[in-house]
């Protein structure tokens, strides 16, 4: 593996308040500058612990968030990026994800007719490893 961002799946644990972790299967992507970022909603809870605190950890995992016994710990700092940032976060995942992204998005598209958040995007969070 060259970079966690090479990865597929990759479990981000964020922490509560009180040091609690709590792990969720990303879509992530290499940034060319020794980051690596995704995409979420902006009213996610992953937001909301990103800025109660910048510490992460990143695993491989699969496509349901399951971690092979032994995998590698990244620990990470991360921060909410601006409107700017979401973009070209957004960018690098399409060119990663391609078609898998887009029918993500528009599954999301959906739901919002039906009056469900999924699939809201408008955040990024960039994540620097150690």
């Amino acid at each position: 593996m060259d970079s966690i961002g090479d990865e597929t799946y990759v479990q981000l644990t964020t922490f509560t308040r009180d040091g609690r972790p709590k792990p969720a299967p990303v879509w992530i992507a290499s940034l060319g500058d020794g980051r690596v970022g995704f995409t979420t909603g902006a009213d996610s809870w992953k937001v909301r612990r990103v800025r109660q605190t910048a510490r992460v950890e990143l695993r491989v995992c699969d496509y349901a968030g399951r971690v092979s016994a032994g995998a590698a710990v990244i620990a990470g700092q991360a921060i909410l990026g601006g409107p700017e940032d979401e973009q070209m976060v957004r960018a690098a995942i399409v060119a990663k994800y391609g078609w898998q992204f887009h029918l993500i998005e528009g599954l999301g598209a959906v739901a919002k007719l039906f009056g469900s958040a999924a699939g809201a995007g408008g955040a990024a969070i960039l994540i620097e490893t150690a």
